[in-house]
């Protein structure tokens, strides 16, 4: 190697390095070299050795680069040398890998012409592929419009087919369950024909159609046969006409549809049969009801029966049996009548069972009765008619003449009742039976209850109205009696009034209260007029007093409120009470009251020394002399002048407690006079008169 020159130079310097000089030494000796051998890139190299730190290392711990360079060289020789061994141990191994690696060589060649053969194959079956996926959409396609033309042609074929069983079922069978889904199946098939464009223009149809159209008209003519039939079954005497609409007719409702499709004119005449049919059925029904309520019709008043009519003139007197005095009991007070409304929900009344019995009823137990039949029977009609037929105005054609029967008799009784609680009663007993329908949410009798309602109520206006003007113009010569108990009009009038506004206590009906306001202004003048028949105004107050505590207690006794006329009558029987006590005690102290009362309570000095002992001496002695005898008679009067007790005992307590005050104020005054003290031995104790008004009290 050319190296060893500056392997020199570098020795020559010793153990100083100088990578200058190293470099100018190896210009030097660059000079010497061949000049076969080119330098060019050795600066670069030195450049590259400069940052090397290998041979940085080396040049800093003085190492001979000659010797290092050798040292490395004979390295390098060594291991050279040692490969060689290597090989040559390895070299059989080397040539049989070799054979080996020719082998797979063979191999990979055959196996790349396979691969290549068979990537030629892959390529034509891909092609194959493509051909025969373009084959099976194709044959997916035919497939598929081929099943949907078969669809077609079968449903076509399935709905326009006529089979032979269901020819022979139309034209010979029985109508049954069979029938009617053969019915179904038929009316599809004409359907199918008349609503499809294409099947009409189809050359099937030419064959077909006549003989589906005789089929129709064979099953409408068999329909209509059956149908006319069971209709004329519910004209049959005894016939539970609900039961055979629920359990027959509604079985057979398709033929009713059948007919409404495909024989418009034949459903016509069989609604018209139906409707004949139980319109004569149901009025002939009615009509025998009628009839027979009638017999058991218990009448309870007439067109004399008012409140201001002499009891003489209306014969009563004459009448015989106690069920006419029950009756009569009946025209003016409500009692048990009350209870028609508790039963407004009760089967109707068989009127066999009650005339067997001999039971004879009020008007308005008959009339809820028959208008309780009519709401069930409507009932059943009305659902019945809206599922058979389908239409709810069929009800209306077969109720006219029912209806109509009912009015006749309703109209006829109504023009000659005169009870005007037992029209009210019929009021309250609509006004229920609306509300019954409005909870069956069946609309079809609202025109016919409201009907109902509004001619009840102009006869009561009527009727109400003969009664207030029989108090107006009653006849007070014939009324009047001499007593001073209760008038027989006052327990009729107090009666009545306490039936109607029992009656309207759930209602509140404004115009019914004005009139009963009415009805007490004119009782309250018949009274006022029969009591100045009596002579005496003592007997007038007794008079005012009792009939005034008899329409009270009555108005109580009935359970209700009363209304604003028992506010009323309590005002004015505490007034007349006041006016009877005041004429009461004149009678027996009228010279006390009148000293009382000519000397105010508060009187002054002055006016004291004005009454003498002369003045007020007789009064004390006539008073203790007489006292007990005076109140011993007023306890007698009372317990003969009042019938009630109760309002007896009230008087004679506010009697006595009025002379007590007029005797205490008597007292009073004769202890300011001069000389007062003289009186005391004559005076009588408070306390004693305490004792006898405590002792009259417990009598009652």
């Amino acid at each position: 190697m050319e190296a060893v020159p500056a392997a020199e130079a570098l020795d020559g310097h010793k153990d100083r390095f100088d990578l200058g000089v190293f470099v100018g030494d190896l210009a030097l000796d660059e000079e010497v070299t061949s000049d076969d051998e080119s330098l060019e890139g050795l600066q670069q190299e030195l450049d590259d050795c400069k940052n090397d730190q290998e041979v940085a290392n080396i040049l800093a711990n003085g190492v001979k680069l000659r010797e290092y360079t050798k040292g490395v060289e004979n390295n390098i020789r060594q291991i050279e040398l040692d490969s060689i061994q290597d090989y040559i141990k390895e070299s059989e191994n080397l040539v049989s890998l070799h054979d080996q690696i020719i082998d797979c060589d063979n191999i990979l060649s055959q196996m790349e012409t396979v691969l290549t053969g068979f990537q030629t194959e892959i390529g034509s079956i891909s092609s194959e592929i493509k051909v025969l996926q373009e084959k099976s959409m194709d044959m997916g396609l035919k497939l598929k419009n081929r099943k949907a033309a078969e669809s077609k042609l079968s449903k076509f074929v399935e709905d326009i087919i006529v089979p032979p069983r269901m020819i022979g079922i139309i034209v010979d069978g029985e109508v049954n369950d069979e029938y009617m889904k053969t019915l179904e199946t038929l009316s599809k098939k004409i359907k199918f024909i008349d609503a499809d464009p294409m099947v009409k223009s189809s050359k099937a149809l030419k064959d077909v159609q006549p003989e589906v159209e005789r089929l129709r008209q064979k099953a409408v003519s068999k329909i209509f046969e059956f149908v006319i039939q069971k209709f004329y079954a519910l004209r049959k005497p005894k016939t539970n006409i609900q039961i055979l609409q629920q359990s027959v007719l509604l079985k057979y409702k398709y033929t009713i549809i059948f007919l409404k499709e495909h024989a418009k004119e034949i459903y016509a005449e069989v609604r018209a049969a139906y409707i004949d049919t139980m319109n004569k059925v149901l009025s002939a029904h009615f009509r025998a009801y009628i009839q027979a309520l009638e017999k058991l019709q218990m009448d309870i008043a007439t067109s004399t029966d008012l409140l201001g009519v002499e009891t003489r003139s209306t014969g009563f007197l004459f009448s015989i049996g106690k069920e006419s005095l029950k009756t009569r009991s009946s025209v003016f007070a409500l009692g048990e009548r009350i209870n028609i409304l508790k039963e407004i929900d009760q089967p109707a009344l068989i009127p066999h069972i009650a005339e067997a019995k001999s039971q004879k009823y009020p008007y308005e137990v008959l009339f809820r009765s028959l208008q309780k039949l009519l709401i069930d029977t409507a009932t059943s009609e009305y659902l019945f008619t809206d599922d058979f037929f389908g239409e709810e105005s069929i009800f209306h054609d077969i109720f006219a003449g029912p209806i109509q029967v009912v009015d006749e008799h309703f109209n006829a009784v109504l023009l000659n009742c005169y009870d005007a609680i037992g029209i009210m009663l019929m009021i309250r007993i609509i006004h229920q039976h609306q509300l019954i329908m409005f909870r069956r949410r069946i609309p079809c009798l609202d025109s016919y209850l409201d009907k109902v309602n509004m001619s009840l109520w102009p006869r009561f206006k009527m009727v109400f109205d003969l009664h207030l003007n029989s108090l107006r113009n009653a006849n007070i010569k014939t009324l009047w009696e001499d007593d001073v108990h209760p008038h027989y009009v006052t327990r009729r009038y107090a009666e009545f009034t306490a039936s109607l506004v029992h009656l309207n206590v759930e209602h509140g009906d404004g115009q019914l209260d004005l009139n009963l306001e009415r009805l007490r202004m004119a009782i309250e003048d018949l009274l006022v007029k029969l009591a100045k028949m009596f002579s005496k105004p003592k007997l007038q107050t007794i008079f005012l007093i009792n009939n005034y505590d008899l329409i009270i207690a009555i108005l109580k006794e009935a359970g209700t409120e009363g209304g604003k006329a028992q506010l009323y009558f309590e005002e004015v029987l505490k007034s007349n009470i006041a006016i009877y006590v005041e004429e009461l005690l004149q009678e027996h102290f009228s010279d006390l009251i009148r000293f009382v009362k000519t000397r105010p309570a508060d009187e002054t000095a002055t006016s004291s020394e004005k009454v003498g002992i002369s003045e007020v001496e007789p009064l004390v002695k006539d008073f203790a002399s007489r006292y007990k005898a005076a109140i011993e008679l007023m306890h007698k009067d009372v317990i003969t002048s009042f019938s009630n007790f109760l309002c007896g005992m009230e008087i004679l307590r506010a009697a006595l407690a009025q002379l007590l005050l007029y005797y205490t104020r008597l007292t009073e005054c004769a202890k300011r006079i001069n000389g007062g003290s003289a009186l005391n031995k004559d005076l009588v104790s408070i306390s004693s008169i305490l004792f006898e008004i405590k002792k009259y009290s417990r009598t009652f």
